[in-house]
């Protein structure tokens, strides 16, 4: 068991999010399921806390009430190798959420993810400050980061 898992409270929807997640990424799983029994806080059934697994990152998620909401400080950083699992990831997550800048979107939970191919950090990195600043001019105009778009900003 890895030591430290994020942990995500949901108003009322963390089955629902759970599930979500799971259908989009790849060697994800449900783990433990809790359900609230007679005369708990919520209906009887309904999910209280569960476990999953995110392309081998793993997760808790409970049914905690409106006591909290999530904010974009806290954020699901996601490496994607090309721009098609960019685009893939993005167009799944954003679905019913909220396109923001530079990669950022927040999904329809209320969550925040970012969406990052790893050329936008070895755009970023460039040795040649001036490439590396026009990559990061290039990606500020951007809401899905577009790789094609980054090499071409570093020409």
């Amino acid at each position: 068991m890895q030591k430290i898992t994020p942990f995500l409270w949901f108003n009322d929807r963390a089955e629902e999010a759970m599930n979500f997640y799971v259908s989009i990424f790849k060697n994800s799983t449900i783990g433990e399921v809790k359900r609230w029994g007679k005369g708990g806080p919520a209906p009887e059934g309904t999910v209280m806390s569960a476990s999953f697994v995110l392309d081998g990152q793993p997760f808790h998620a409970l049914n905690g009430g409106p006591h909290y909401q999530f904010t974009p400080a806290i954020s699901m950083f996601v490496s994607c190798d090309s721009q098609a699992e960019v685009d893939q990831l993005w167009d799944k997550l954003v679905e019913g959420g909220k396109p923001s800048r530079c990669g950022w979107l927040t999904d329809k939970f209320g969550l925040s993810w970012q969406i990052i191919p790893t050329a936008l950090g070895k755009a970023l990195s460039d040795p040649d400050g001036a490439k590396a600043g026009r990559a990061m001019q290039a990606m500020m105009q951007m809401v899905k980061i577009d790789i094609a778009a980054l090499e071409a900003a570093q020409r």
